[in-house]
Protein backbone atom coordinates (compact mmCIF):
# COMPACT_ATOMS: atom_id res chain seq x y z
CA UNK A 1 0.00 0.00 0.00
CA UNK A 2 1.26 3.88 -0.95
CA UNK A 3 2.21 5.95 1.42
CA UNK A 4 -0.61 8.26 2.22
CA UNK A 5 -0.62 11.58 1.07
CA UNK A 6 -0.98 14.74 3.46
CA UNK A 7 -1.38 18.21 1.88
CA UNK A 8 1.05 20.73 2.52
CA UNK A 9 0.46 22.79 5.70
CA UNK A 10 -1.01 26.19 4.70
CA UNK A 11 0.56 29.80 5.86
CA UNK A 12 -1.86 29.65 8.98
CA UNK A 13 -1.25 26.45 9.98
CA UNK A 14 2.25 27.34 10.15
CA UNK A 15 2.11 29.77 11.85
CA UNK A 16 0.04 28.10 14.32
CA UNK A 17 2.57 25.24 14.49
CA UNK A 18 5.10 28.09 15.53
CA UNK A 19 2.99 29.35 18.27
CA UNK A 20 3.05 25.78 19.49
CA UNK A 21 6.25 25.44 19.30
CA UNK A 22 7.15 28.32 21.42
CA UNK A 23 4.47 27.84 24.03
CA UNK A 24 6.88 24.68 24.64
CA UNK A 25 4.38 21.84 23.25
CA UNK A 26 6.54 18.62 22.10
CA UNK A 27 6.66 17.05 18.96
CA UNK A 28 4.20 14.75 19.14
CA UNK A 29 1.48 17.23 20.46
CA UNK A 30 1.97 19.10 17.49
CA UNK A 31 1.60 16.54 15.29
CA UNK A 32 -1.54 15.10 17.34
CA UNK A 33 -2.52 18.21 16.53
CA UNK A 34 -2.36 18.75 12.83
CA UNK A 35 -2.71 14.50 12.80
CA UNK A 36 0.82 14.15 11.33
CA UNK A 37 4.03 12.00 13.08
CA UNK A 38 6.26 13.82 14.85
CA UNK A 39 8.76 12.93 12.81
CA UNK A 40 6.41 15.51 9.99
CA UNK A 41 6.58 17.86 12.46
CA UNK A 42 10.67 17.93 12.98
CA UNK A 43 11.55 18.08 8.87
CA UNK A 44 9.14 21.34 9.10
CA UNK A 45 11.28 22.94 11.86
CA UNK A 46 14.87 21.39 11.17
CA UNK A 47 15.48 23.95 8.72
CA UNK A 48 15.07 26.87 11.21
CA UNK A 49 16.98 24.91 14.31
CA UNK A 50 13.75 25.33 15.85
CA UNK A 51 13.88 29.22 15.59
CA UNK A 52 10.98 30.88 14.23
CA UNK A 53 11.96 32.77 11.04
CA UNK A 54 10.59 36.52 10.75
CA UNK A 55 7.58 37.22 8.79
CA UNK A 56 8.98 38.53 5.84
CA UNK A 57 7.55 42.46 5.33
CA UNK A 58 8.08 44.63 2.08
CA UNK A 59 10.51 47.43 3.26
CA UNK A 60 8.68 50.51 2.43
CA UNK A 61 11.13 51.69 0.85
CA UNK A 62 10.46 49.32 -2.10
CA UNK A 63 8.17 49.69 -4.80
CA UNK A 64 4.80 48.49 -4.91
CA UNK A 65 3.03 46.25 -6.63
CA UNK A 66 0.82 49.02 -8.04
CA UNK A 67 3.66 51.39 -8.73
CA UNK A 68 5.20 48.53 -10.95
CA UNK A 69 1.86 48.54 -12.78
CA UNK A 70 2.01 52.54 -13.30
CA UNK A 71 5.43 52.36 -14.55
CA UNK A 72 4.33 49.28 -17.11
CA UNK A 73 1.32 51.58 -18.60
CA UNK A 74 3.35 54.51 -18.94
CA UNK A 75 5.80 52.45 -21.11
CA UNK A 76 2.92 51.60 -22.97
CA UNK A 77 2.43 55.26 -23.36
CA UNK A 78 6.00 56.15 -24.21
CA UNK A 79 6.49 58.37 -21.25
CA UNK A 80 10.44 59.03 -20.83
CA UNK A 81 11.84 57.80 -17.29
CA UNK A 82 11.85 61.03 -15.77
CA UNK A 83 8.40 61.85 -16.47
CA UNK A 84 7.48 58.43 -14.65
CA UNK A 85 9.71 58.89 -11.65
CA UNK A 86 7.95 62.36 -11.18
CA UNK A 87 4.66 60.93 -11.13
CA UNK A 88 5.89 58.50 -8.96
CA UNK A 89 7.43 60.64 -6.72
CA UNK A 90 10.83 58.29 -7.25
CA UNK A 91 14.08 59.08 -8.37
CA UNK A 92 15.00 58.79 -12.02
CA UNK A 93 17.58 56.37 -11.22
CA UNK A 94 15.01 53.97 -9.19
CA UNK A 95 12.60 54.15 -12.05
CA UNK A 96 15.42 53.28 -14.67
CA UNK A 97 16.77 50.30 -12.63
CA UNK A 98 13.78 48.48 -12.40
CA UNK A 99 13.08 48.60 -15.51
CA UNK A 100 16.63 47.84 -16.71
CA UNK A 101 16.98 44.58 -14.11
CA UNK A 102 13.18 43.21 -15.39
CA UNK A 103 13.55 43.01 -19.10
CA UNK A 104 13.88 46.56 -20.12
CA UNK A 105 11.38 49.36 -22.02
CA UNK A 106 10.49 45.88 -24.41
CA UNK A 107 9.70 43.16 -22.27
CA UNK A 108 8.97 44.72 -18.84
CA UNK A 109 5.74 43.52 -16.93
CA UNK A 110 4.37 44.64 -13.60
CA UNK A 111 3.58 41.43 -11.85
CA UNK A 112 6.74 39.27 -13.11
CA UNK A 113 9.08 41.99 -11.66
CA UNK A 114 6.76 42.45 -8.24
CA UNK A 115 7.42 38.28 -8.16
CA UNK A 116 11.32 38.81 -9.14
CA UNK A 117 11.77 41.27 -6.44
CA UNK A 118 9.90 39.43 -3.49
CA UNK A 119 12.06 36.43 -4.38
CA UNK A 120 15.28 38.57 -4.78
CA UNK A 121 14.68 39.90 -1.43
CA UNK A 122 15.16 35.77 0.22
CA UNK A 123 18.27 35.76 -0.74
CA UNK A 124 19.93 35.07 2.75
CA UNK A 125 21.83 38.14 4.32
CA UNK A 126 25.32 37.27 5.58
CA UNK A 127 25.68 37.69 9.36
CA UNK A 128 28.38 39.09 11.46
CA UNK A 129 30.17 35.69 12.18
CA UNK A 130 30.32 34.77 8.46
CA UNK A 131 32.19 38.30 7.96
CA UNK A 132 34.66 37.70 10.32
CA UNK A 133 37.05 35.24 10.49
CA UNK A 134 38.45 36.44 14.19
CA UNK A 135 35.39 36.47 15.66
CA UNK A 136 34.14 33.47 14.17
CA UNK A 137 37.47 31.82 15.92
CA UNK A 138 36.95 33.20 19.11
CA UNK A 139 33.71 32.26 19.06
CA UNK A 140 34.36 28.49 18.63
CA UNK A 141 37.10 28.37 20.48
CA UNK A 142 35.06 29.36 23.69
CA UNK A 143 32.22 27.27 22.52
CA UNK A 144 34.54 24.14 23.07
CA UNK A 145 35.69 25.29 26.46
CA UNK A 146 31.59 24.76 26.80
CA UNK A 147 31.16 28.39 27.11
CA UNK A 148 27.28 28.92 26.04
CA UNK A 149 26.54 31.70 24.12
CA UNK A 150 25.28 34.22 26.42
CA UNK A 151 28.82 34.06 28.22
CA UNK A 152 30.45 34.37 24.91
CA UNK A 153 28.51 37.33 23.58
CA UNK A 154 28.86 39.13 27.34
CA UNK A 155 32.56 37.86 27.67
CA UNK A 156 33.11 39.63 24.21
CA UNK A 157 31.18 43.23 25.27
CA UNK A 158 33.24 43.23 28.43
CA UNK A 159 36.86 42.52 26.90
CA UNK A 160 35.85 45.03 24.09
CA UNK A 161 33.85 47.65 25.37
CA UNK A 162 33.93 50.22 23.11
CA UNK A 163 34.87 47.48 19.47
CA UNK A 164 31.73 46.65 18.10
CA UNK A 165 33.15 44.96 15.65
CA UNK A 166 34.51 42.42 17.86
CA UNK A 167 30.99 41.84 19.44
CA UNK A 168 28.52 39.54 18.73
CA UNK A 169 25.06 38.66 19.69
CA UNK A 170 24.03 34.93 21.40
CA UNK A 171 21.22 35.23 19.03
CA UNK A 172 23.76 35.46 16.39
CA UNK A 173 25.46 32.41 17.64
CA UNK A 174 22.67 30.43 18.44
CA UNK A 175 21.43 31.05 14.71
CA UNK A 176 25.02 30.18 13.10
CA UNK A 177 24.92 26.74 15.00
CA UNK A 178 21.17 25.78 14.66
CA UNK A 179 19.65 27.48 11.07
CA UNK A 180 20.68 25.13 8.06
CA UNK A 181 20.66 28.03 5.15
CA UNK A 182 23.46 29.68 7.32
CA UNK A 183 26.10 26.56 8.08
CA UNK A 184 28.91 29.52 9.45
CA UNK A 185 29.64 27.08 12.71
CA UNK A 186 30.45 23.80 12.50
CA UNK A 187 27.35 21.20 13.45
CA UNK A 188 29.96 19.38 15.89
CA UNK A 189 30.08 22.68 17.83
CA UNK A 190 26.37 21.99 19.34
CA UNK A 191 27.56 19.25 20.99
CA UNK A 192 29.10 21.77 23.59
CA UNK A 193 26.11 23.10 24.54
CA UNK A 194 24.47 21.85 27.23
CA UNK A 195 21.31 20.25 25.95
CA UNK A 196 23.52 18.84 23.42
CA UNK A 197 20.27 19.60 21.00
CA UNK A 198 19.89 19.78 17.47
CA UNK A 199 17.21 22.64 17.30
CA UNK A 200 16.28 25.34 19.66
CA UNK A 201 13.42 24.50 22.23
CA UNK A 202 11.37 27.07 23.71
CA UNK A 203 12.14 28.12 27.21
CA UNK A 204 8.56 27.48 28.32
CA UNK A 205 9.27 24.04 27.62
CA UNK A 206 7.88 22.33 30.72
CA UNK A 207 10.34 20.62 33.58
CA UNK A 208 8.77 18.54 35.97
CA UNK A 209 9.69 18.61 39.71
CA UNK A 210 9.79 15.08 41.96
CA UNK A 211 8.14 13.77 45.17
CA UNK A 212 10.63 13.70 47.95
CA UNK A 213 9.71 12.20 51.19
CA UNK A 214 9.43 13.56 54.93
CA UNK A 215 11.74 14.84 57.14
CA UNK A 216 12.13 15.73 60.84
CA UNK A 217 12.44 19.12 62.34
CA UNK A 218 13.11 20.77 59.43
CA UNK A 219 13.36 24.73 58.95
CA UNK A 220 11.11 26.57 56.37
CA UNK A 221 13.05 28.32 53.75
CA UNK A 222 10.05 30.64 54.65
CA UNK A 223 12.26 31.42 58.08
CA UNK A 224 15.08 32.12 56.16
CA UNK A 225 16.97 35.40 56.84
CA UNK A 226 15.55 38.16 54.52
CA UNK A 227 19.46 38.94 54.50
CA UNK A 228 19.57 35.74 52.52
CA UNK A 229 17.37 36.25 49.92
CA UNK A 230 18.54 39.78 48.43
CA UNK A 231 22.13 37.88 47.85
CA UNK A 232 24.14 40.83 49.20
CA UNK A 233 25.88 39.05 51.98
CA UNK A 234 28.50 36.07 50.84
CA UNK A 235 28.25 32.81 52.44
CA UNK A 236 24.88 31.13 51.82
CA UNK A 237 24.95 28.25 49.76
CA UNK A 238 22.35 26.08 47.82
CA UNK A 239 23.07 22.38 47.71
CA UNK A 240 21.42 19.22 45.86
CA UNK A 241 22.81 16.05 44.58
CA UNK A 242 23.35 15.05 40.54
CA UNK A 243 21.76 11.74 40.01
CA UNK A 244 23.37 9.32 37.12
CA UNK A 245 22.71 5.30 35.92
CA UNK A 246 23.63 3.04 38.80
CA UNK A 247 22.73 4.60 41.96
CA UNK A 248 25.54 7.38 41.72
CA UNK A 249 25.36 10.60 42.67
CA UNK A 250 27.53 13.93 43.07
CA UNK A 251 26.69 16.35 45.59
CA UNK A 252 27.15 19.78 43.97
CA UNK A 253 27.25 23.56 46.19
CA UNK A 254 26.43 26.69 44.58
CA UNK A 255 27.40 30.25 46.35
CA UNK A 256 24.17 32.35 45.66
CA UNK A 257 26.56 35.99 46.17
CA UNK A 258 28.93 34.55 43.65
CA UNK A 259 27.52 31.58 42.06
CA UNK A 260 31.12 29.86 43.16
CA UNK A 261 30.91 26.11 42.44
CA UNK A 262 31.89 23.10 44.60
CA UNK A 263 31.91 19.03 43.85
CA UNK A 264 32.13 16.48 46.28
CA UNK A 265 32.36 12.86 45.40
CA UNK A 266 29.61 10.59 47.46
CA UNK A 267 29.51 6.76 46.85
CA UNK A 268 25.76 7.48 47.42
CA UNK A 269 23.03 9.02 48.69
CA UNK A 270 22.79 7.69 52.15
CA UNK A 271 22.10 10.31 54.64
CA UNK A 272 25.15 9.64 56.52
CA UNK A 273 27.15 9.53 53.46
CA UNK A 274 26.12 12.94 52.25
CA UNK A 275 26.05 14.47 55.73
CA UNK A 276 29.76 13.57 56.11
CA UNK A 277 30.47 15.01 52.25
CA UNK A 278 29.14 18.22 53.29
CA UNK A 279 31.26 18.61 56.25
CA UNK A 280 34.41 17.99 54.80
CA UNK A 281 33.91 20.17 52.43
CA UNK A 282 33.01 23.01 54.55
CA UNK A 283 36.30 22.53 56.32
CA UNK A 284 37.76 23.98 53.09
CA UNK A 285 36.63 27.64 53.38
CA UNK A 286 37.09 30.20 56.01
CA UNK A 287 34.19 30.25 58.43
CA UNK A 288 32.74 33.37 56.97
CA UNK A 289 31.84 31.95 53.30
CA UNK A 290 29.62 29.46 54.97
CA UNK A 291 26.63 30.45 56.66
CA UNK A 292 23.96 28.68 56.04
CA UNK A 293 22.70 25.69 53.60
CA UNK A 294 19.45 25.37 51.36
CA UNK A 295 18.78 21.98 50.73
CA UNK A 296 15.43 20.43 48.42
CA UNK A 297 12.94 17.81 50.21
CA UNK A 298 15.36 14.88 49.38
CA UNK A 299 16.24 12.42 52.57
CA UNK A 300 19.61 12.55 51.63
CA UNK A 301 19.85 15.01 54.51
CA UNK A 302 17.37 13.75 57.00
CA UNK A 303 20.47 13.62 58.91
CA UNK A 304 20.69 17.30 58.62
CA UNK A 305 20.92 18.23 62.56
CA UNK A 306 24.53 16.45 62.67
CA UNK A 307 26.07 18.48 59.90
CA UNK A 308 24.57 21.67 62.17
CA UNK A 309 25.75 20.41 65.06
CA UNK A 310 29.37 19.84 63.38
CA UNK A 311 29.40 22.91 61.26
CA UNK A 312 27.19 25.25 63.82
CA UNK A 313 25.42 26.28 59.94
CA UNK A 314 21.77 26.54 60.02
CA UNK A 315 20.27 24.22 57.25
CA UNK A 316 16.80 25.36 55.18
CA UNK A 317 14.36 23.30 53.36
CA UNK A 318 12.52 24.73 50.15
CA UNK A 319 9.04 24.01 49.71
CA UNK A 320 8.08 20.72 48.25
CA UNK A 321 8.35 20.47 44.89
CA UNK A 322 10.00 23.99 44.71
CA UNK A 323 13.03 23.65 42.68
CA UNK A 324 13.64 27.66 41.34
CA UNK A 325 13.40 28.37 44.97
CA UNK A 326 17.25 26.94 44.76
CA UNK A 327 17.62 29.07 41.01
CA UNK A 328 21.43 29.06 41.58
CA UNK A 329 21.40 25.22 42.51
CA UNK A 330 19.21 23.90 39.74
CA UNK A 331 21.15 26.17 36.93
CA UNK A 332 24.22 24.76 37.90
CA UNK A 333 23.14 21.30 38.07
CA UNK A 334 22.24 21.89 34.45
CA UNK A 335 25.07 23.46 33.42
CA UNK A 336 26.70 20.21 34.77
CA UNK A 337 24.81 18.17 32.38
CA UNK A 338 26.92 19.03 29.90
CA UNK A 339 29.70 17.14 31.76
CA UNK A 340 27.49 14.52 33.52
CA UNK A 341 24.98 13.45 31.12
CA UNK A 342 21.91 11.82 31.89
CA UNK A 343 22.10 8.33 32.69
CA UNK A 344 26.05 7.82 32.82
CA UNK A 345 27.57 6.52 35.66
CA UNK A 346 28.96 9.16 38.06
CA UNK A 347 30.72 6.90 40.11
CA UNK A 348 33.62 6.72 37.42
CA UNK A 349 35.02 10.19 38.11
CA UNK A 350 37.17 11.16 40.89
CA UNK A 351 37.22 14.01 43.27
CA UNK A 352 40.22 15.32 41.10
CA UNK A 353 37.82 14.93 38.19
CA UNK A 354 35.10 17.37 39.65
CA UNK A 355 37.59 19.48 41.07
CA UNK A 356 38.36 20.02 37.59
CA UNK A 357 34.60 20.33 36.11
CA UNK A 358 34.23 22.81 39.04
CA UNK A 359 36.80 24.85 38.47
CA UNK A 360 36.31 25.26 34.57
CA UNK A 361 32.44 26.40 35.50
CA UNK A 362 33.74 28.86 38.12
CA UNK A 363 36.36 30.10 35.13
CA UNK A 364 33.27 30.56 32.88
CA UNK A 365 31.72 34.10 33.09
CA UNK A 366 28.07 34.80 34.34
CA UNK A 367 25.18 37.45 32.82
CA UNK A 368 24.17 37.52 36.50
CA UNK A 369 27.83 38.74 37.32
CA UNK A 370 27.85 41.04 34.87
CA UNK A 371 29.75 38.73 32.87
CA UNK A 372 32.51 38.37 35.65
CA UNK A 373 33.88 34.93 36.34
CA UNK A 374 32.17 33.22 39.62
CA UNK A 375 36.26 32.52 40.99
CA UNK A 376 36.63 36.61 40.57
CA UNK A 377 33.97 37.54 42.69
CA UNK A 378 34.69 34.82 45.41
CA UNK A 379 38.52 35.37 45.76
CA UNK A 380 37.47 39.05 46.00
CA UNK A 381 35.47 37.78 48.96
CA UNK A 382 38.18 35.79 50.57
CA UNK A 383 40.38 38.65 49.82
CA UNK A 384 38.20 40.91 51.98
CA UNK A 385 38.41 38.82 54.94
CA UNK A 386 41.81 37.91 54.63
Amino acid sequence: MGQRYRPSLTSAQKMELWDRWQRGESLTAIGRAFGRPSSSIYVLLAPYGGIRPAVRRRSRLALTLSEREEISRAIVGQRSIRSIARSLGRAPSTVSREVRRNGGTRRYRAARADAQAWARARRPKQCKLATSAWLRQVVARQLRLNWSPEQIAGWLKRAHPRQEANQVSHETIYRSLFVQARGVLKKELQLHLRSKRTIRRSRQSSQKGDGRGQIKDIISIRERPASVEDRAVPGHWEGDLLSGSKNSYIATLVERHTRYVMLAKVSNKDTQTVVSALIKQVKKLPRELYKSLTWDRGKELADHRRFSLATDIDVYFCDPQSPWQRGSNENTNGLLRQYFPKGTDLSVHSQAHLNKVARQLNERPRKTLGFETPAERFNACVAAIG
